[in-house]
């Protein structure tokens, strides 16, 4: 999939195609949602940022933490995967996964969520998106009010997923750190969760 040619973009491609170039103070949410992009793009202070092609841990981490969410799951929450998160005028991230209110979660033809329903937002660190994920995303997570956000990152010798849990502070505005698991996730909020995190040794 290309992305679609904005009528007055200077840049093309070998193939004489177009990619679209940011106006000058960047893309609106509103603008963002009407061009045909790759899958997986996100929309950062404005910006388009492009995924790279993940590695075997990532999608693994992915699936077992989906799976684990979703054994304790309440009826008026629902967990999902890949889904856009509207944070605010200029930035459109998309979590690894999300809990979100199940009177937000909308039907099938549901493109995005807004923050105010997200409970957990859930990032898994690859290489090209370190900086995004330790330090701008949850960072502007915090600052749209999303209660609970996880750090995911490949860890020790065994190559398995350890789990940097937040919990956002309402007075600073900022996320806490309430542990890092590795192991076992085992947690009382959003709610209970129980989660084998070396069982990704036979996925």
């Amino acid at each position: 999939m290309t992305a679609e040619a904005l009528p007055d973009s200077p840049h093309r491609q070998p193939d004489g195609s177009k990619w679209p170039v940011p106006p000058t103070d960047g893309y609106t949410v509103d603008e963002f949602f009407t061009l045909d992009l790759p899958p997986h793009t996100e929309l950062i202070d404005g910006s388009l940022v492009f995924v790279s092609p993940q590695r075997n841990f990532h999608t693994l981490t992915m699936y077992l933490l989906e799976q684990g969410l979703r054994l304790r799951v309440p009826e008026a929450l629902r967990v999902r995967r890949e889904m856009a998160v509207v944070l605010g005028r200029r930035n459109v991230p998309e979590p690894d996964l999300v809990v979100v209110k199940a009177d937000g979660a909308g039907g099938l033809r549901q493109t995005r969520y807004q923050a105010a329903d997200v409970l957990l937002a859930v990032e898994v660190v690859s290489p090209d998106s370190e900086e995004r994920d330790r330090a701008a995303k949850p960072t502007k997570y915090a600052a749209a009010g999303i209660p609970h956000f996880w750090r995911v990152e490949m860890s020790g010798e065994h190559d398995r997923p350890a789990v940097w849990t937040y919990e956002y502070d309402a007075m600073h505005k900022t996320y806490v750190s309430t542990g890092v698991h590795h192991d076992r996730l085992k947690l009382s909020v959003p709610y209970d969760i129980d989660i084998d995190l070396t069982a990704i040794d036979a996925l």
